[in-house]
């Protein structure tokens, strides 16, 4: 609802017959005037949901009267008081019909009902009556209520007072003084709830009158009328400050009195209302978290969580003491819950309580590895490394620390959780340069364990990066040299499998094969090459496998991007032992080792004994090394020439990774700026004294909590002003032709989780079309929910339908259909065949922001991908980046510092989005300007879930580039 005029809220009932037979009125007709009274709440039933499609059915409203109301049946009943909810009082002069006044009857005789139900029934409905014409002879029977036995008739009675009061104050005039007489005499904590209510409603002074009466007491008052105490307090301290305090100190002494959970949530947030005092707020915390605690439903559990965080971003440093308290809450089973806390968290730890934060979570850790067979336990071990890594990152003193925490466990992480951990060390490092050699001994010593060849990549450039003195380079170099193990590589696998087979033979007692140096028949010796070995056997066993060491597994198991890894490190080893030390004899070593090692790992690439062959780019990247070792040793080399190379392997790399480092740093102050600029308050705000509250009667205080209320029933008046200011002509798609015997056209409104078709038909012929009804059909994960009933429209008549249509993913969809019409003398139905409508996916996709590990995370999860080619005549590469976030409503999660100049000849960069349905959508967009054609060439690659986002997302891409490159016409 996006007006603030408040509209009768009607009882929604449910479609026995959802999509299926229309029925027409003389059959509903006949259902009620000869049915059962199984049959007679069947049709009710029907006859409900076509009203609340939009269809009056004033014909019904006789037979109703005659054959329903004087039924004894309870369904029947109920149904009936459902009828008198929705069915037009009035008639088109704007008087009351002249029907009503049995309904008027009936409703007296029920509330004089012996049955107490039925009268509490009565009641209730009497609550929703807008009309003072039928309210003015029900005033007698429900005064009389009020002294009924039964506190089932007494609750509904006293809010029927209240009720009617609203709709006209006439009717009882002296409401206040019943409610409070009603109020002091009333025993049952229903009834005494309702009643308060009500008196807040409509006099705040006999409301703090009877306040003060129970104050004493409070703790002992039932929970219903404690919660409703606390919400009098919270609206009427927002409207009254000089009463704040006061308000204050109760509501803190109900809050430790009581034990309710209700009443405990409910205090703990109107106290965040109305005081920003930290002590009261931590205790506010306090009383909530133990209430996570203690409830079993994970829902409560993280709407708790929710509006703790809200109360800390409010009061930023308030609730710093309680962060251990919240992080009792990581003892949940669910993962969400767990991952709400460590947030929470992550945002109070300050330097007095990061020591304490980092043991708790690495208990954690640690009973995370022993149960790790739990189900998302290692989702809940990557959010432990994570914060971890955050924490230690805010606070220098505790990297190496957390470091050595996290290299214990690095063996027992998997890919992601291990590169996120080489990733940390990377920024620690890197920030803190007086920790560098401990850091660095640490992750050497832990190598061994890293069963992530992504991780150990991470971990090669961390040591040609920081690997200064020559001490450091050596020991490097050394675990470098262990990880390669034995080389020739080929060799002395080959070696290793005839030395198995052997053993294989000798058990079996056969003869062995002969061994030694093979002649050729020129009397030369053979030698040994590595494509002479395609018949050796490759399968190794896994405790094999796992026994070799690093790098030496990674090269057999055909990842060679790590060889190439490898290769820049051992450039970059080289070129600073050449710096920093002028021991040539071990210079020469490390060279000539290193050339051994590179052609070794290019010839196993080349042979059987791998999973799969080398590629070309890695050959080239250990080929250009090899070049690179080999000039080394040309003592005419111009020394410009070596500086080339200290620029490409040994500053570029670093001043990138510091660039790197700053931008971050920039993003993480724009968010503390924008968090200290959303709480702080202008230099020019009211300061409120105290002494002088009483003469501050205009200063109203705002309450959030009606405030959101008052946003989730009406939206915020920036989506009203905008839905106003948009015009509704761009969203009517016409379903029919002008010459069709019936035009219609549909003016579609998109709803969070469906779709509205508002369809207006017109009879453009001179006969009544009999019959006339929509069938409407989709395609896609759409349903139709609405079966519009058929009608008669007369000459040149209109007639209008609403359709809802369910929507269930982001995903293309088409609704299509036609309207039937009986023909004339007996003819058979005609068809008019209605437009397809598209719905537009664009309206359910939002741009999102993540970060890089779930963004790669998720990359490798999904399955489906679609690649399109990207060909576009817009002027520069930007130019299509913004088309294309304006065209799929994603966001770019590369910073803008890293995307380039206006100007750049390349761009490449990743894109993300969420749809209302909670499905991610990834992009990948590389792109280059041709220098030939200076065209926009290169392809976007989205990955999703499901296949229908993706492929809807590349129909958008698809018509980015047939929009960006139509012919403009500038004259004829």
């Amino acid at each position: 609802m996006s007006t603030s005029t408040k509209q009768p809220a009607y009882t929604l009932v449910f479609d026995p017959t959802p999509g299926g037979e229309n029925y027409t009125s003389a059959e509903l007709q006949k259902a009620l005037e000869s049915g059962s009274d199984s049959e007679k709440v069947s049709a009710m039933k029907h006859i409900l949901v076509m009203m609340l499609d939009g269809n009056p059915l004033p014909e019904l409203l006789m037979h109703i009267i005659r054959f329903v109301m004087p039924s004894k049946d309870k369904e029947l009943k109920k149904l009936l008081y459902f009828y008198w909810e929705i069915v037009p009082k009035m008639d088109k002069d704007g008087k009351l019909r002249h029907e009503m006044i049995l309904v008027c009857n009936a409703i007296q005789h029920d509330l004089q009902h012996p049955n107490e139900y039925i009268r509490g029934n009565t009641l209730r409905f009497l609550n929703k009556l807008q009309e003072p014409e039928l309210l003015e002879q029900m005033v007698p029977s429900v005064l009389k209520a009020l002294d009924y036995r039964h506190a089932y008739v007494r609750k509904y009675a006293i809010l029927a007072v209240f009720s009617i009061y609203n709709v006209s104050e006439h009717l009882i005039p002296d409401a206040k003084e019943i409610i409070n007489v009603f109020l002091q005499n009333e025993t049952d904590p229903i009834c005494k709830r309702n009643a308060f209510i009500a008196l807040s409603a409509l006099d705040r002074e006999k409301t703090l009158e009877y306040l003060e009466e129970n104050i004493s007491g409070i703790e002992g008052v039932d929970p219903l009328l404690q919660a409703v105490f606390v919400e009098f307090i919270r609206k009427d301290a927002s409207n009254t400050p000089a009463l704040k305090g006061q308000y204050i100190d109760l509501l803190v002494e109900l809050l430790n009195a009581t034990t309710y959970d209700e009443v405990v949530f409910e205090s703990s947030l109107a106290l965040t209302v109305l005081t920003s005092d930290s002590s009261i707020l931590s205790t506010c915390v306090g009383k909530l978290t133990d209430l996570a605690d203690r409830v079993s439903d994970n829902n409560v559990k993280l709407i708790v969580l929710d509006r703790v965080q809200d109360i800390n971003a409010a009061n930023p440093g308030a609730l710093e003491e309680k962060t251990l308290d919240i992080l009792r809450l990581l003892n949940a089973e669910d993962v969400d819950v767990r991952s709400k806390a460590l947030d929470i968290a992550l945002d109070l730890v300050s330097s007095r309580n990061a020591d304490d934060v980092v043991q708790l979570l690495k208990k954690e850790l640690q009973v995370t590895v022993a149960n790790s067979e739990k189900e998302n336990a290692m989702k809940y071990r990557q959010l432990l490394i994570q914060t971890i890594r955050s924490i230690a990152i805010k606070f220098s003193e505790m990297a190496s620390s957390v470091i050595s925490l996290l290299l214990e466990f690095i063996g027992e992480l998997n890919s992601v959780a291990t590169c996120g951990v080489i990733s940390f060390i990377k920024d620690v490092i890197e920030k803190y340069p007086n920790q560098r050699s401990d850091i660095l001994a640490q992750l050497i010593g832990s190598l061994d364990n890293i069963k992530s060849a992504k991780g150990y990549r991470g971990a090669l450039w961390i040591m040609g990066e920081y690997s200064e003195s020559s001490a450091e380079i050596e020991t490097s170099w050394k675990h470098i040299r262990s990880s390669i193990g034995e080389v020739p590589i080929v060799q002395s696998e080959m070696k290793k499998l005839s030395k198995d087979n052997e053993d294989e033979n000798n058990d079996e007692d056969t003869p062995a094969k002969p061994t030694g140096p093979v002649i050729l028949p020129d009397g030369t010796y053979a030698t040994e090459s590595a494509f002479g070995v395609e018949d050796a056997p490759k399968k190794v066993s896994e405790s094999d496998r796992d026994a070799r060491p690093p790098l030496r597994r990674f090269i057999l198991d055909g990842d060679f991007y790590t060889a190439a890894i490898l290769a820049s490190t051992i450039i970059k080893l080289v070129l600073k032992f050449d710096k920093t030390s002028k021991d040539v004899h071990v210079m020469n070593a490390l060279k000539a080792e290193g050339l051994l090692i590179l052609v070794s790992i290019i010839r196993a690439g080349q042979s059987s004994l791998v999973e799969k062959k080398i590629d070309e780019d890695s050959t080239d990247r250990l080929l250009t090394a090899i070049s690179v070792l080999m000039d080394e040793n040309n003592p005419s080399e111009k020394s410009s020439v070596r500086d080339l190379l200290d620029v490409a392997f040994v500053e570029a790399t670093r001043s990138s990774f510091k660039n790197q480092i700053i931008l971050s740093k920039r993003a993480n102050l724009r968010r503390s700026v924008k968090d200290i600029v959303k709480n702080a308050e202008p230099i020019e705000k009211v300061v409120a004294f105290r002494q002088f509250s009483a003469a501050e009667t205009g200063l109203v205080e705002k309450d959030t909590i009606e405030e959101d209320l008052e946003l989730a029933i009406n939206g915020s008046a920036n989506d009203f002003s905008a839905k106003q200011l948009s015009s509704k002509l761009k969203k009517i798609v016409p379903l029919t032709g002008f010459s069709d015997p019936v035009y219609a056209e549909a003016y579609i409104t998109n709803n969070q989780f469906d779709v509205v078709l508002d369809v207006l038909m017109v009879n453009q012929t001179k006969d009544t079309l009999k019959n006339l009804h929509v069938q409407f059909a989709t395609l896609g994960d759409l349903k139709i929910i609405d079966n519009p009933p058929s009608t008669n429209v007369v000459p040149h008549g209109f007639h209008r339908i609403t359709i809802t249509v369910k929507v269930s993913s982001a995903d293309t969809g088409v609704i299509f259909g036609n309207i039937i019409y009986d023909g004339a003398h007996g003819e058979d139905s005609k068809y008019v065949i209605l437009n397809d409508v598209h719905i537009d996916i664009m309206d359910y996709i939002k741009p999102s922001v993540t970060n890089d590990e779930s963004f790669r995370t998720m990359w490798n999860e999904f399955e489906w991908e679609n690649k399109i080619s990207v060909k576009s005549d817009l002027p520069s590469l930007h130019a299509y980046l913004d088309e294309l976030v304006k065209g799929t409503n994603m966001g770019v999660l590369t910073p803008t510092e890293s995307l380039g100049e206006d100007d750049c000849r390349f761009l490449s960069c990743n894109l993300y989005a969420r749809s209302s349905f909670g499905e991610d959508a990834l992009a990948n967009l590389c792109i280059e300007k041709d220098p030939n054609t200076h065209q926009v060439v290169g392809y976007v690659r989205i990955r999703s879930k499901g296949q229908g986002l993706a492929l809807s997302l590349g129909d958008r891409v698809a018509l980015i580039a047939k929009q960006s490159n139509k012919i403009h016409l500038t004259r004829v």
